[in-house]
């Protein structure tokens, strides 16, 4: 049904009015008819006057069902844009939510590869140069190595040469081999046990004899030589030292050892 404005429904009232008193006049006048015309006309006039009553009350509801219609509408869409809001607020705090726990993971792994990466590095081989050489070691490898020789620069040679043992029992291939045999050697001479020093000097000597620590080695076992009252193979050590290692320092002890043996 089209909607009716306020001024279509006066205007319909008045036509009624018109009506009633068209009615009215028509009573008035009845007498002026037959009887048979006069009712007909009555009729007709209540039936016209009966429909604008019946057209305008529709009108009136419709009007009312349309603007009651409108009103349920603006209340359903005034829930359905707070229920958004709510909806949208709810999103907003679990975005926020989700934001800072995925702050907090990536801070956690950041932290937690760092830490392996710190754990990888202690367990990784490293470069070290010992007495001129470079070679890769392992962490225990190296921290039992210094272990030993701070052991033995602190002056318990007795120690020392346990750890030293160990070392070599442990690492027989390491890089650190050739100097823990000298230290060995050196300790085992602090503590008088001359035999097992010559044993470890010339030990090193057989494995590098172009070592660093080598020229050394050999002047060390004619120290023990003579300490064990051996001249004749000190005198013959102290030579083949300085045809081995001529421009070494250990040579020129060597050199000045033969003259006070004479």
């Amino acid at each position: 049904m089209k909607r009716v404005t306020v001024m279509q429904m006066r205007f319909s009232k008045s036509q009624i009015v018109f009506v009633v008193c068209m009615v009215a006049a028509t009573w008035g006048h009845a007498a002026l008819f037959e009887d048979d015309e006069a009712r007909k006309a009555i009729l007709d006039l209540r039936q016209r006057v009966e429909k604008l009553r019946t057209d305008t009350d529709q009108i009136q509801n419709s009007s009312k069902d349309e603007s009651a219609g409108m009103g349920r509408g603006l209340l359903d869409l005034q829930r359905q844009m707070e229920l958004l809001r709510s909806d949208l607020a709810l999103t907003r705090g679990a975005n926020e939510k989700l934001t800072k726990e995925v702050a907090d993971l990536q801070q956690h792994y950041k932290d937690d590869m760092q830490s392996l990466s710190e754990r990888l590095a202690k367990l990784e081989p490293t470069k070290v140069t010992v007495d001129g050489l470079e070679f890769a070691v392992g962490p225990a490898e190296r921290r039992d190595y210094e272990a030993a020789l701070l052991v033995f620069r602190k002056g318990d040679f007795v120690t020392a040469q346990s750890l030293f043992t160990g070392f070599l029992s442990r690492y027989p291939a390491s890089g650190y081999a050739v100097s823990a045999l000298f230290w060995l050697g050196n300790a085992q001479y602090a503590t008088k046990d001359y035999k097992e020093a010559i044993i470890n000097f010339r030990a090193l000597v057989a494995k590098n004899p172009e070592h660093l620590r080598a020229p050394e080695a050999v002047l060390s076992i004619a120290n023990c030589q003579l300490e064990l009252k051996d001249s004749k193979g000190a005198r013959a050590t102290l030579n083949n030292l300085i045809k081995a290692y001529p421009q070494s320092e250990a040579a020129v002890a060597a050199k000045e050892r033969l003259v006070s043996l004479k």
